[in-house]
């Protein structure tokens, strides 16, 4: 898995690319960790080339979402592939989190 990470308007972008899974979610859950560290409460997931994603990665995202909720912040979703929309669907996860089909329609947010 590959986490790249910019700055965009207000938003940390944070990119993944590969497989996200229990072998590797824990990195991910630091990198989202540091990014709230430095007083960043607005981040965009950007999920284009996200191969697959199994229950310990979507158990990190939720924890992310939970924790800027609670500093008020906006935790978004773009560019997620059929078949990981699917599986957002299937766990029900399309009702908790906010997904924008582009990058760009994301970071127009307010």
């Amino acid at each position: 898995m590959e986490i790249k990470e910019e700055k965009i308007n207000s938003f940390t972008v944070v990119s993944v690319k590969g497989k996200l899974d229990a072998s590797n979610s824990a990195r991910l859950e630091e990198k989202l960790l540091s990014i709230l560290d430095k007083n960043e409460e607005n981040i965009l997931i950007n999920l284009k080339e996200l191969d697959y994603i199994s229950s310990s990665g979507l158990r990190v995202l939720l924890f992310t979402a939970k924790k800027i909720k609670e500093l008020k912040g906006k935790f978004l979703l773009c560019e997620l592939a059929p078949h990981i929309k699917e599986i957002f669907e299937i766990a029900g996860f399309t009702a908790i989190f906010t997904i924008y089909a582009s990058k760009e329609e994301a970071l127009e947010v307010k």
